[in-house]
């Protein structure tokens, strides 16, 4: 079954969509928050974001949902991005009061909550073989929506940048010691072997798969399967995560007169990490009615694509 094939080494898709916005009827604002912080984290301070991981917590047995862990030569960060607007407060349990629109909600304590997901991927980046420097790992709170407005700014913990700080954040010599209110302490640099294995192994940690739509707008969740003639599932089922990298889906047609199909393009998967060159791809067609279906994170319902509208691209790194 092809459902099968995303459900070896890692669980992390990517696929992209190039023409229609309303394709997918599953609101994008907060998944596009994350890609956002992350790029800006990147320009600013270099080193990798790794965005939308599922850490396995031995304790509970379960995955803990992380946002993004930027990882410098400096400093791991386990970041949060809150997308919320209006007013907010903090209130004496740490909880979250927002008001906006005549509506009133509250949060669980976010900083707590980035607090508990510290302990849990030390825990499994030790399993994995990596045991970090002490002091190298913290977390932080990123408010990116620019109607984000404090009621009383110096409530909130140093662990918290706000809209009106994160628009201000400059780098200072490369180093997270930059950010304000002293949030990060920038130590002494990681070993380049050491810094490489850590980015490694999180790029191959469990995470959730990703749609990519017109316009930089993404949304994570789960990759189901794709539906169609038993043919082409057939034939789509050759593609197998253990082998393949990376998936590019796109329609063909001839001069807009015949029907119109799906080129599936796939590379094989290069463990020694060389990349694969143009003449590595392999290629298979299959109708142009295929349908894509993904469960968008914190959905109840799901997401039903039809291919032959949106070509996409699948990259399983």
């Amino acid at each position: 079954m092809l459902v099968e094939l995303f459900c070896f080494l890692i669980d992390v898709i990517v696929l992209k969509y190039f023409y229609d916005d309303d394709v997918i009827d599953v609101g994008t604002s907060d998944f596009n928050a994350l890609f956002t912080v992350a790029e800006r984290l990147e320009k600013l301070y270099g080193g990798k974001a790794h965005v939308g991981l599922q850490i396995p917590d031995q304790d509970s047995g379960s995955r803990q949902s992380i946002d993004l862990i930027l990882v410098t030569k400096r400093e791991a960060v386990v970041v949060c991005v809150k997308n919320i607007s209006g007013f907010v407060s903090v209130d004496k349990d740490g909880r979250w009061v927002c008001t906006g629109g005549h509506k009133t909600a509250r949060l669980s304590d976010p900083v707590a909550e980035a607090k508990q997901l510290v302990p849990v991927l030390e825990s499994y980046l030790e399993q994995r073989g990596i045991t970090l420097p002490e002091g190298y790992l913290s977390c932080k709170v990123i408010c990116s929506n620019p109607n984000f407005r404090t009621i009383v700014s110096d409530s909130f913990p140093a662990e918290v940048i706000t809209y009106d700080d994160w628009i201000q954040l400059k780098p200072e010599s490369n180093m997270l010691s930059g950010w304000i209110k002293g949030a990060f302490r920038g130590g002494k640099k990681m070993q380049e072997s050491r810094y490489e294995k850590l980015n490694l192994v999180l790029s191959t940690s469990p995470m959730w798969d990703r749609l990519e739509l017109k316009g930089n707008k993404f949304v994570l969740g789960e990759f189901l399967e794709f539906k169609g003639d038993n043919e082409d599932i057939q034939a789509l089922g050759n593609i197998r995560r253990s082998k393949v990298s990376k998936v590019t889906i796109q329609k063909t047609s001839m001069f807009g007169v015949a029907k119109s199909k799906l080129q599936v393009l796939y590379c094989p998967r290069d463990y020694r990490g060389e990349g694969a060159s143009a003449s590595d791809w392999k290629e298979v067609t299959v109708h142009s009615r295929t349908e894509v279906k993904i469960q968008p994170k914190g959905a109840a319902v799901l997401g039903q694509c039809n291919a032959e509208r949106v070509p996409l691209a699948l990259p399983f790194d």
